[in-house]
């Protein structure tokens, strides 16, 4: 989870993150909605919201294009479909169609509200069969430049 690229921040960002909670508490607290069978929306919503700035179990430097990856691989329950947590970072932001709602405006720090109104779209987008159900191959699709809605039939081509 700790890509950084090419930029020279990186390292320094991840070290932060870790020295702001070397116990892992609240890293342990964040997560804990997402250890249910299947996370809820409302999981989703207060797994996000408690890294967000905000809150007090916030790690230092680590925003939303890092931390949606932890939800990713801690939440993210593959074969059943659904409002999933996705990635969401600027990559995929300048990426999201209209339909997808306000996240798409921003290129960093979104809201809670405006991860979850992404991963209702791409729970409905992943209907189509050219994803076989999973919300990740909508993300996939985003982050690589390859999903589009044709013109012509409203149908997804990943």
């Amino acid at each position: 989870m700790w890509g950084y690229g090419v930029r020279g921040y990186g390292p320094v960002r991840t070290l932060a993150a870790l020295n702001s909670d070397p116990e892992g508490a609240k890293l342990k607290y964040n997560l804990a909605p997402l250890r249910t069978g299947r996370p809820s929306e409302h999981d989703l919503y207060a797994a996000y919201d408690r890294f967000t700035p905000a809150s007090p179990t916030h790690l230092q430097q680590l925003g939303p294009a890092f931390f949606t990856k932890m939800l990713y691989f801690v939440g993210y329950r593959r074969g059943i479909g659904g409002v999933q947590p996705l990635i969401l970072d600027r990559v995929v932001a300048k990426r999201l169609p209209e339909q997808a709602g306000p996240a798409c405006s921003r290129s960093w720090g979104w809201p809670s509200q405006h991860w979850l109104t992404y991963l209702r779209w791409a729970a409905e987008e992943a209907l189509d069969p050219a994803f076989g159900g999973e919300p990740d191959g909508v993300e996939l699709a985003l982050f690589n430049d390859n999903w589009s809605r044709a013109s012509n039939d409203g149908q997804i081509v990943p």
